[in-house]
């Protein structure tokens, strides 16, 4: 799988467990997809930062766009911490939610919609693409294990 679909797929899963927690009345279940998302937040983030980010960011054009990106990361990593203690039936936690999932959102469409994603595609060819796919396969892949 080259690396933009990779994230992309990385950015619905985590759209998805989103539009369950909202769509759940049970506060157990919301914190459990929470649990769950801030998981693949965290792979997905780290993945980002350590591999895909650093190759495109080796492009002039692409610099600035990494520059945001890793500022958008760095509130999503806050409100993380911040949720992290709090618990289900805290009347912060379903605003938190709200607002990561606007913030991940954001940063996914920015990604894939915007600018980033399209101006990859013309300044890295299929192999590179497939080749740094690969790399952060591989690094998603050591990640979960560790985590498990």
């Amino acid at each position: 799988m080259n690396a933009l679909e990779l994230l992309k797929t990385d950015h619905k899963t985590v759209k998805e467990l989103f539009e369950k927690a909202e769509g759940s009345e049970n506060k157990k279940q919301q914190l459990q997809l929470f649990e769950k998302i801030k998981t693949e937040l965290e792979t997905h983030t780290l993945i980002e930062e350590t591999v895909f980010y650093p190759a495109v960011a080796k492009n002039e054009e692409l610099k600035d766009m990494v520059l945001e990106s890793l500022e958008e990361h760095k509130q999503v990593k806050t409100l993380l911490r911040e949720m992290e203690n709090l618990t289900a039936d805290s009347e912060k936690f379903e605003p938190k939610l709200k607002v990561l999932m606007e913030n991940v959102e954001h940063h996914a469409e920015e990604e894939e919609e915007g600018k980033m994603f399209p101006k990859i595609r013309k300044l890295m060819n299929a192999e590179a693409l497939d080749q740094l796919g690969r790399e952060l396969e591989a690094a998603k892949n050591k990640e979960v294990r560790k985590a498990s």
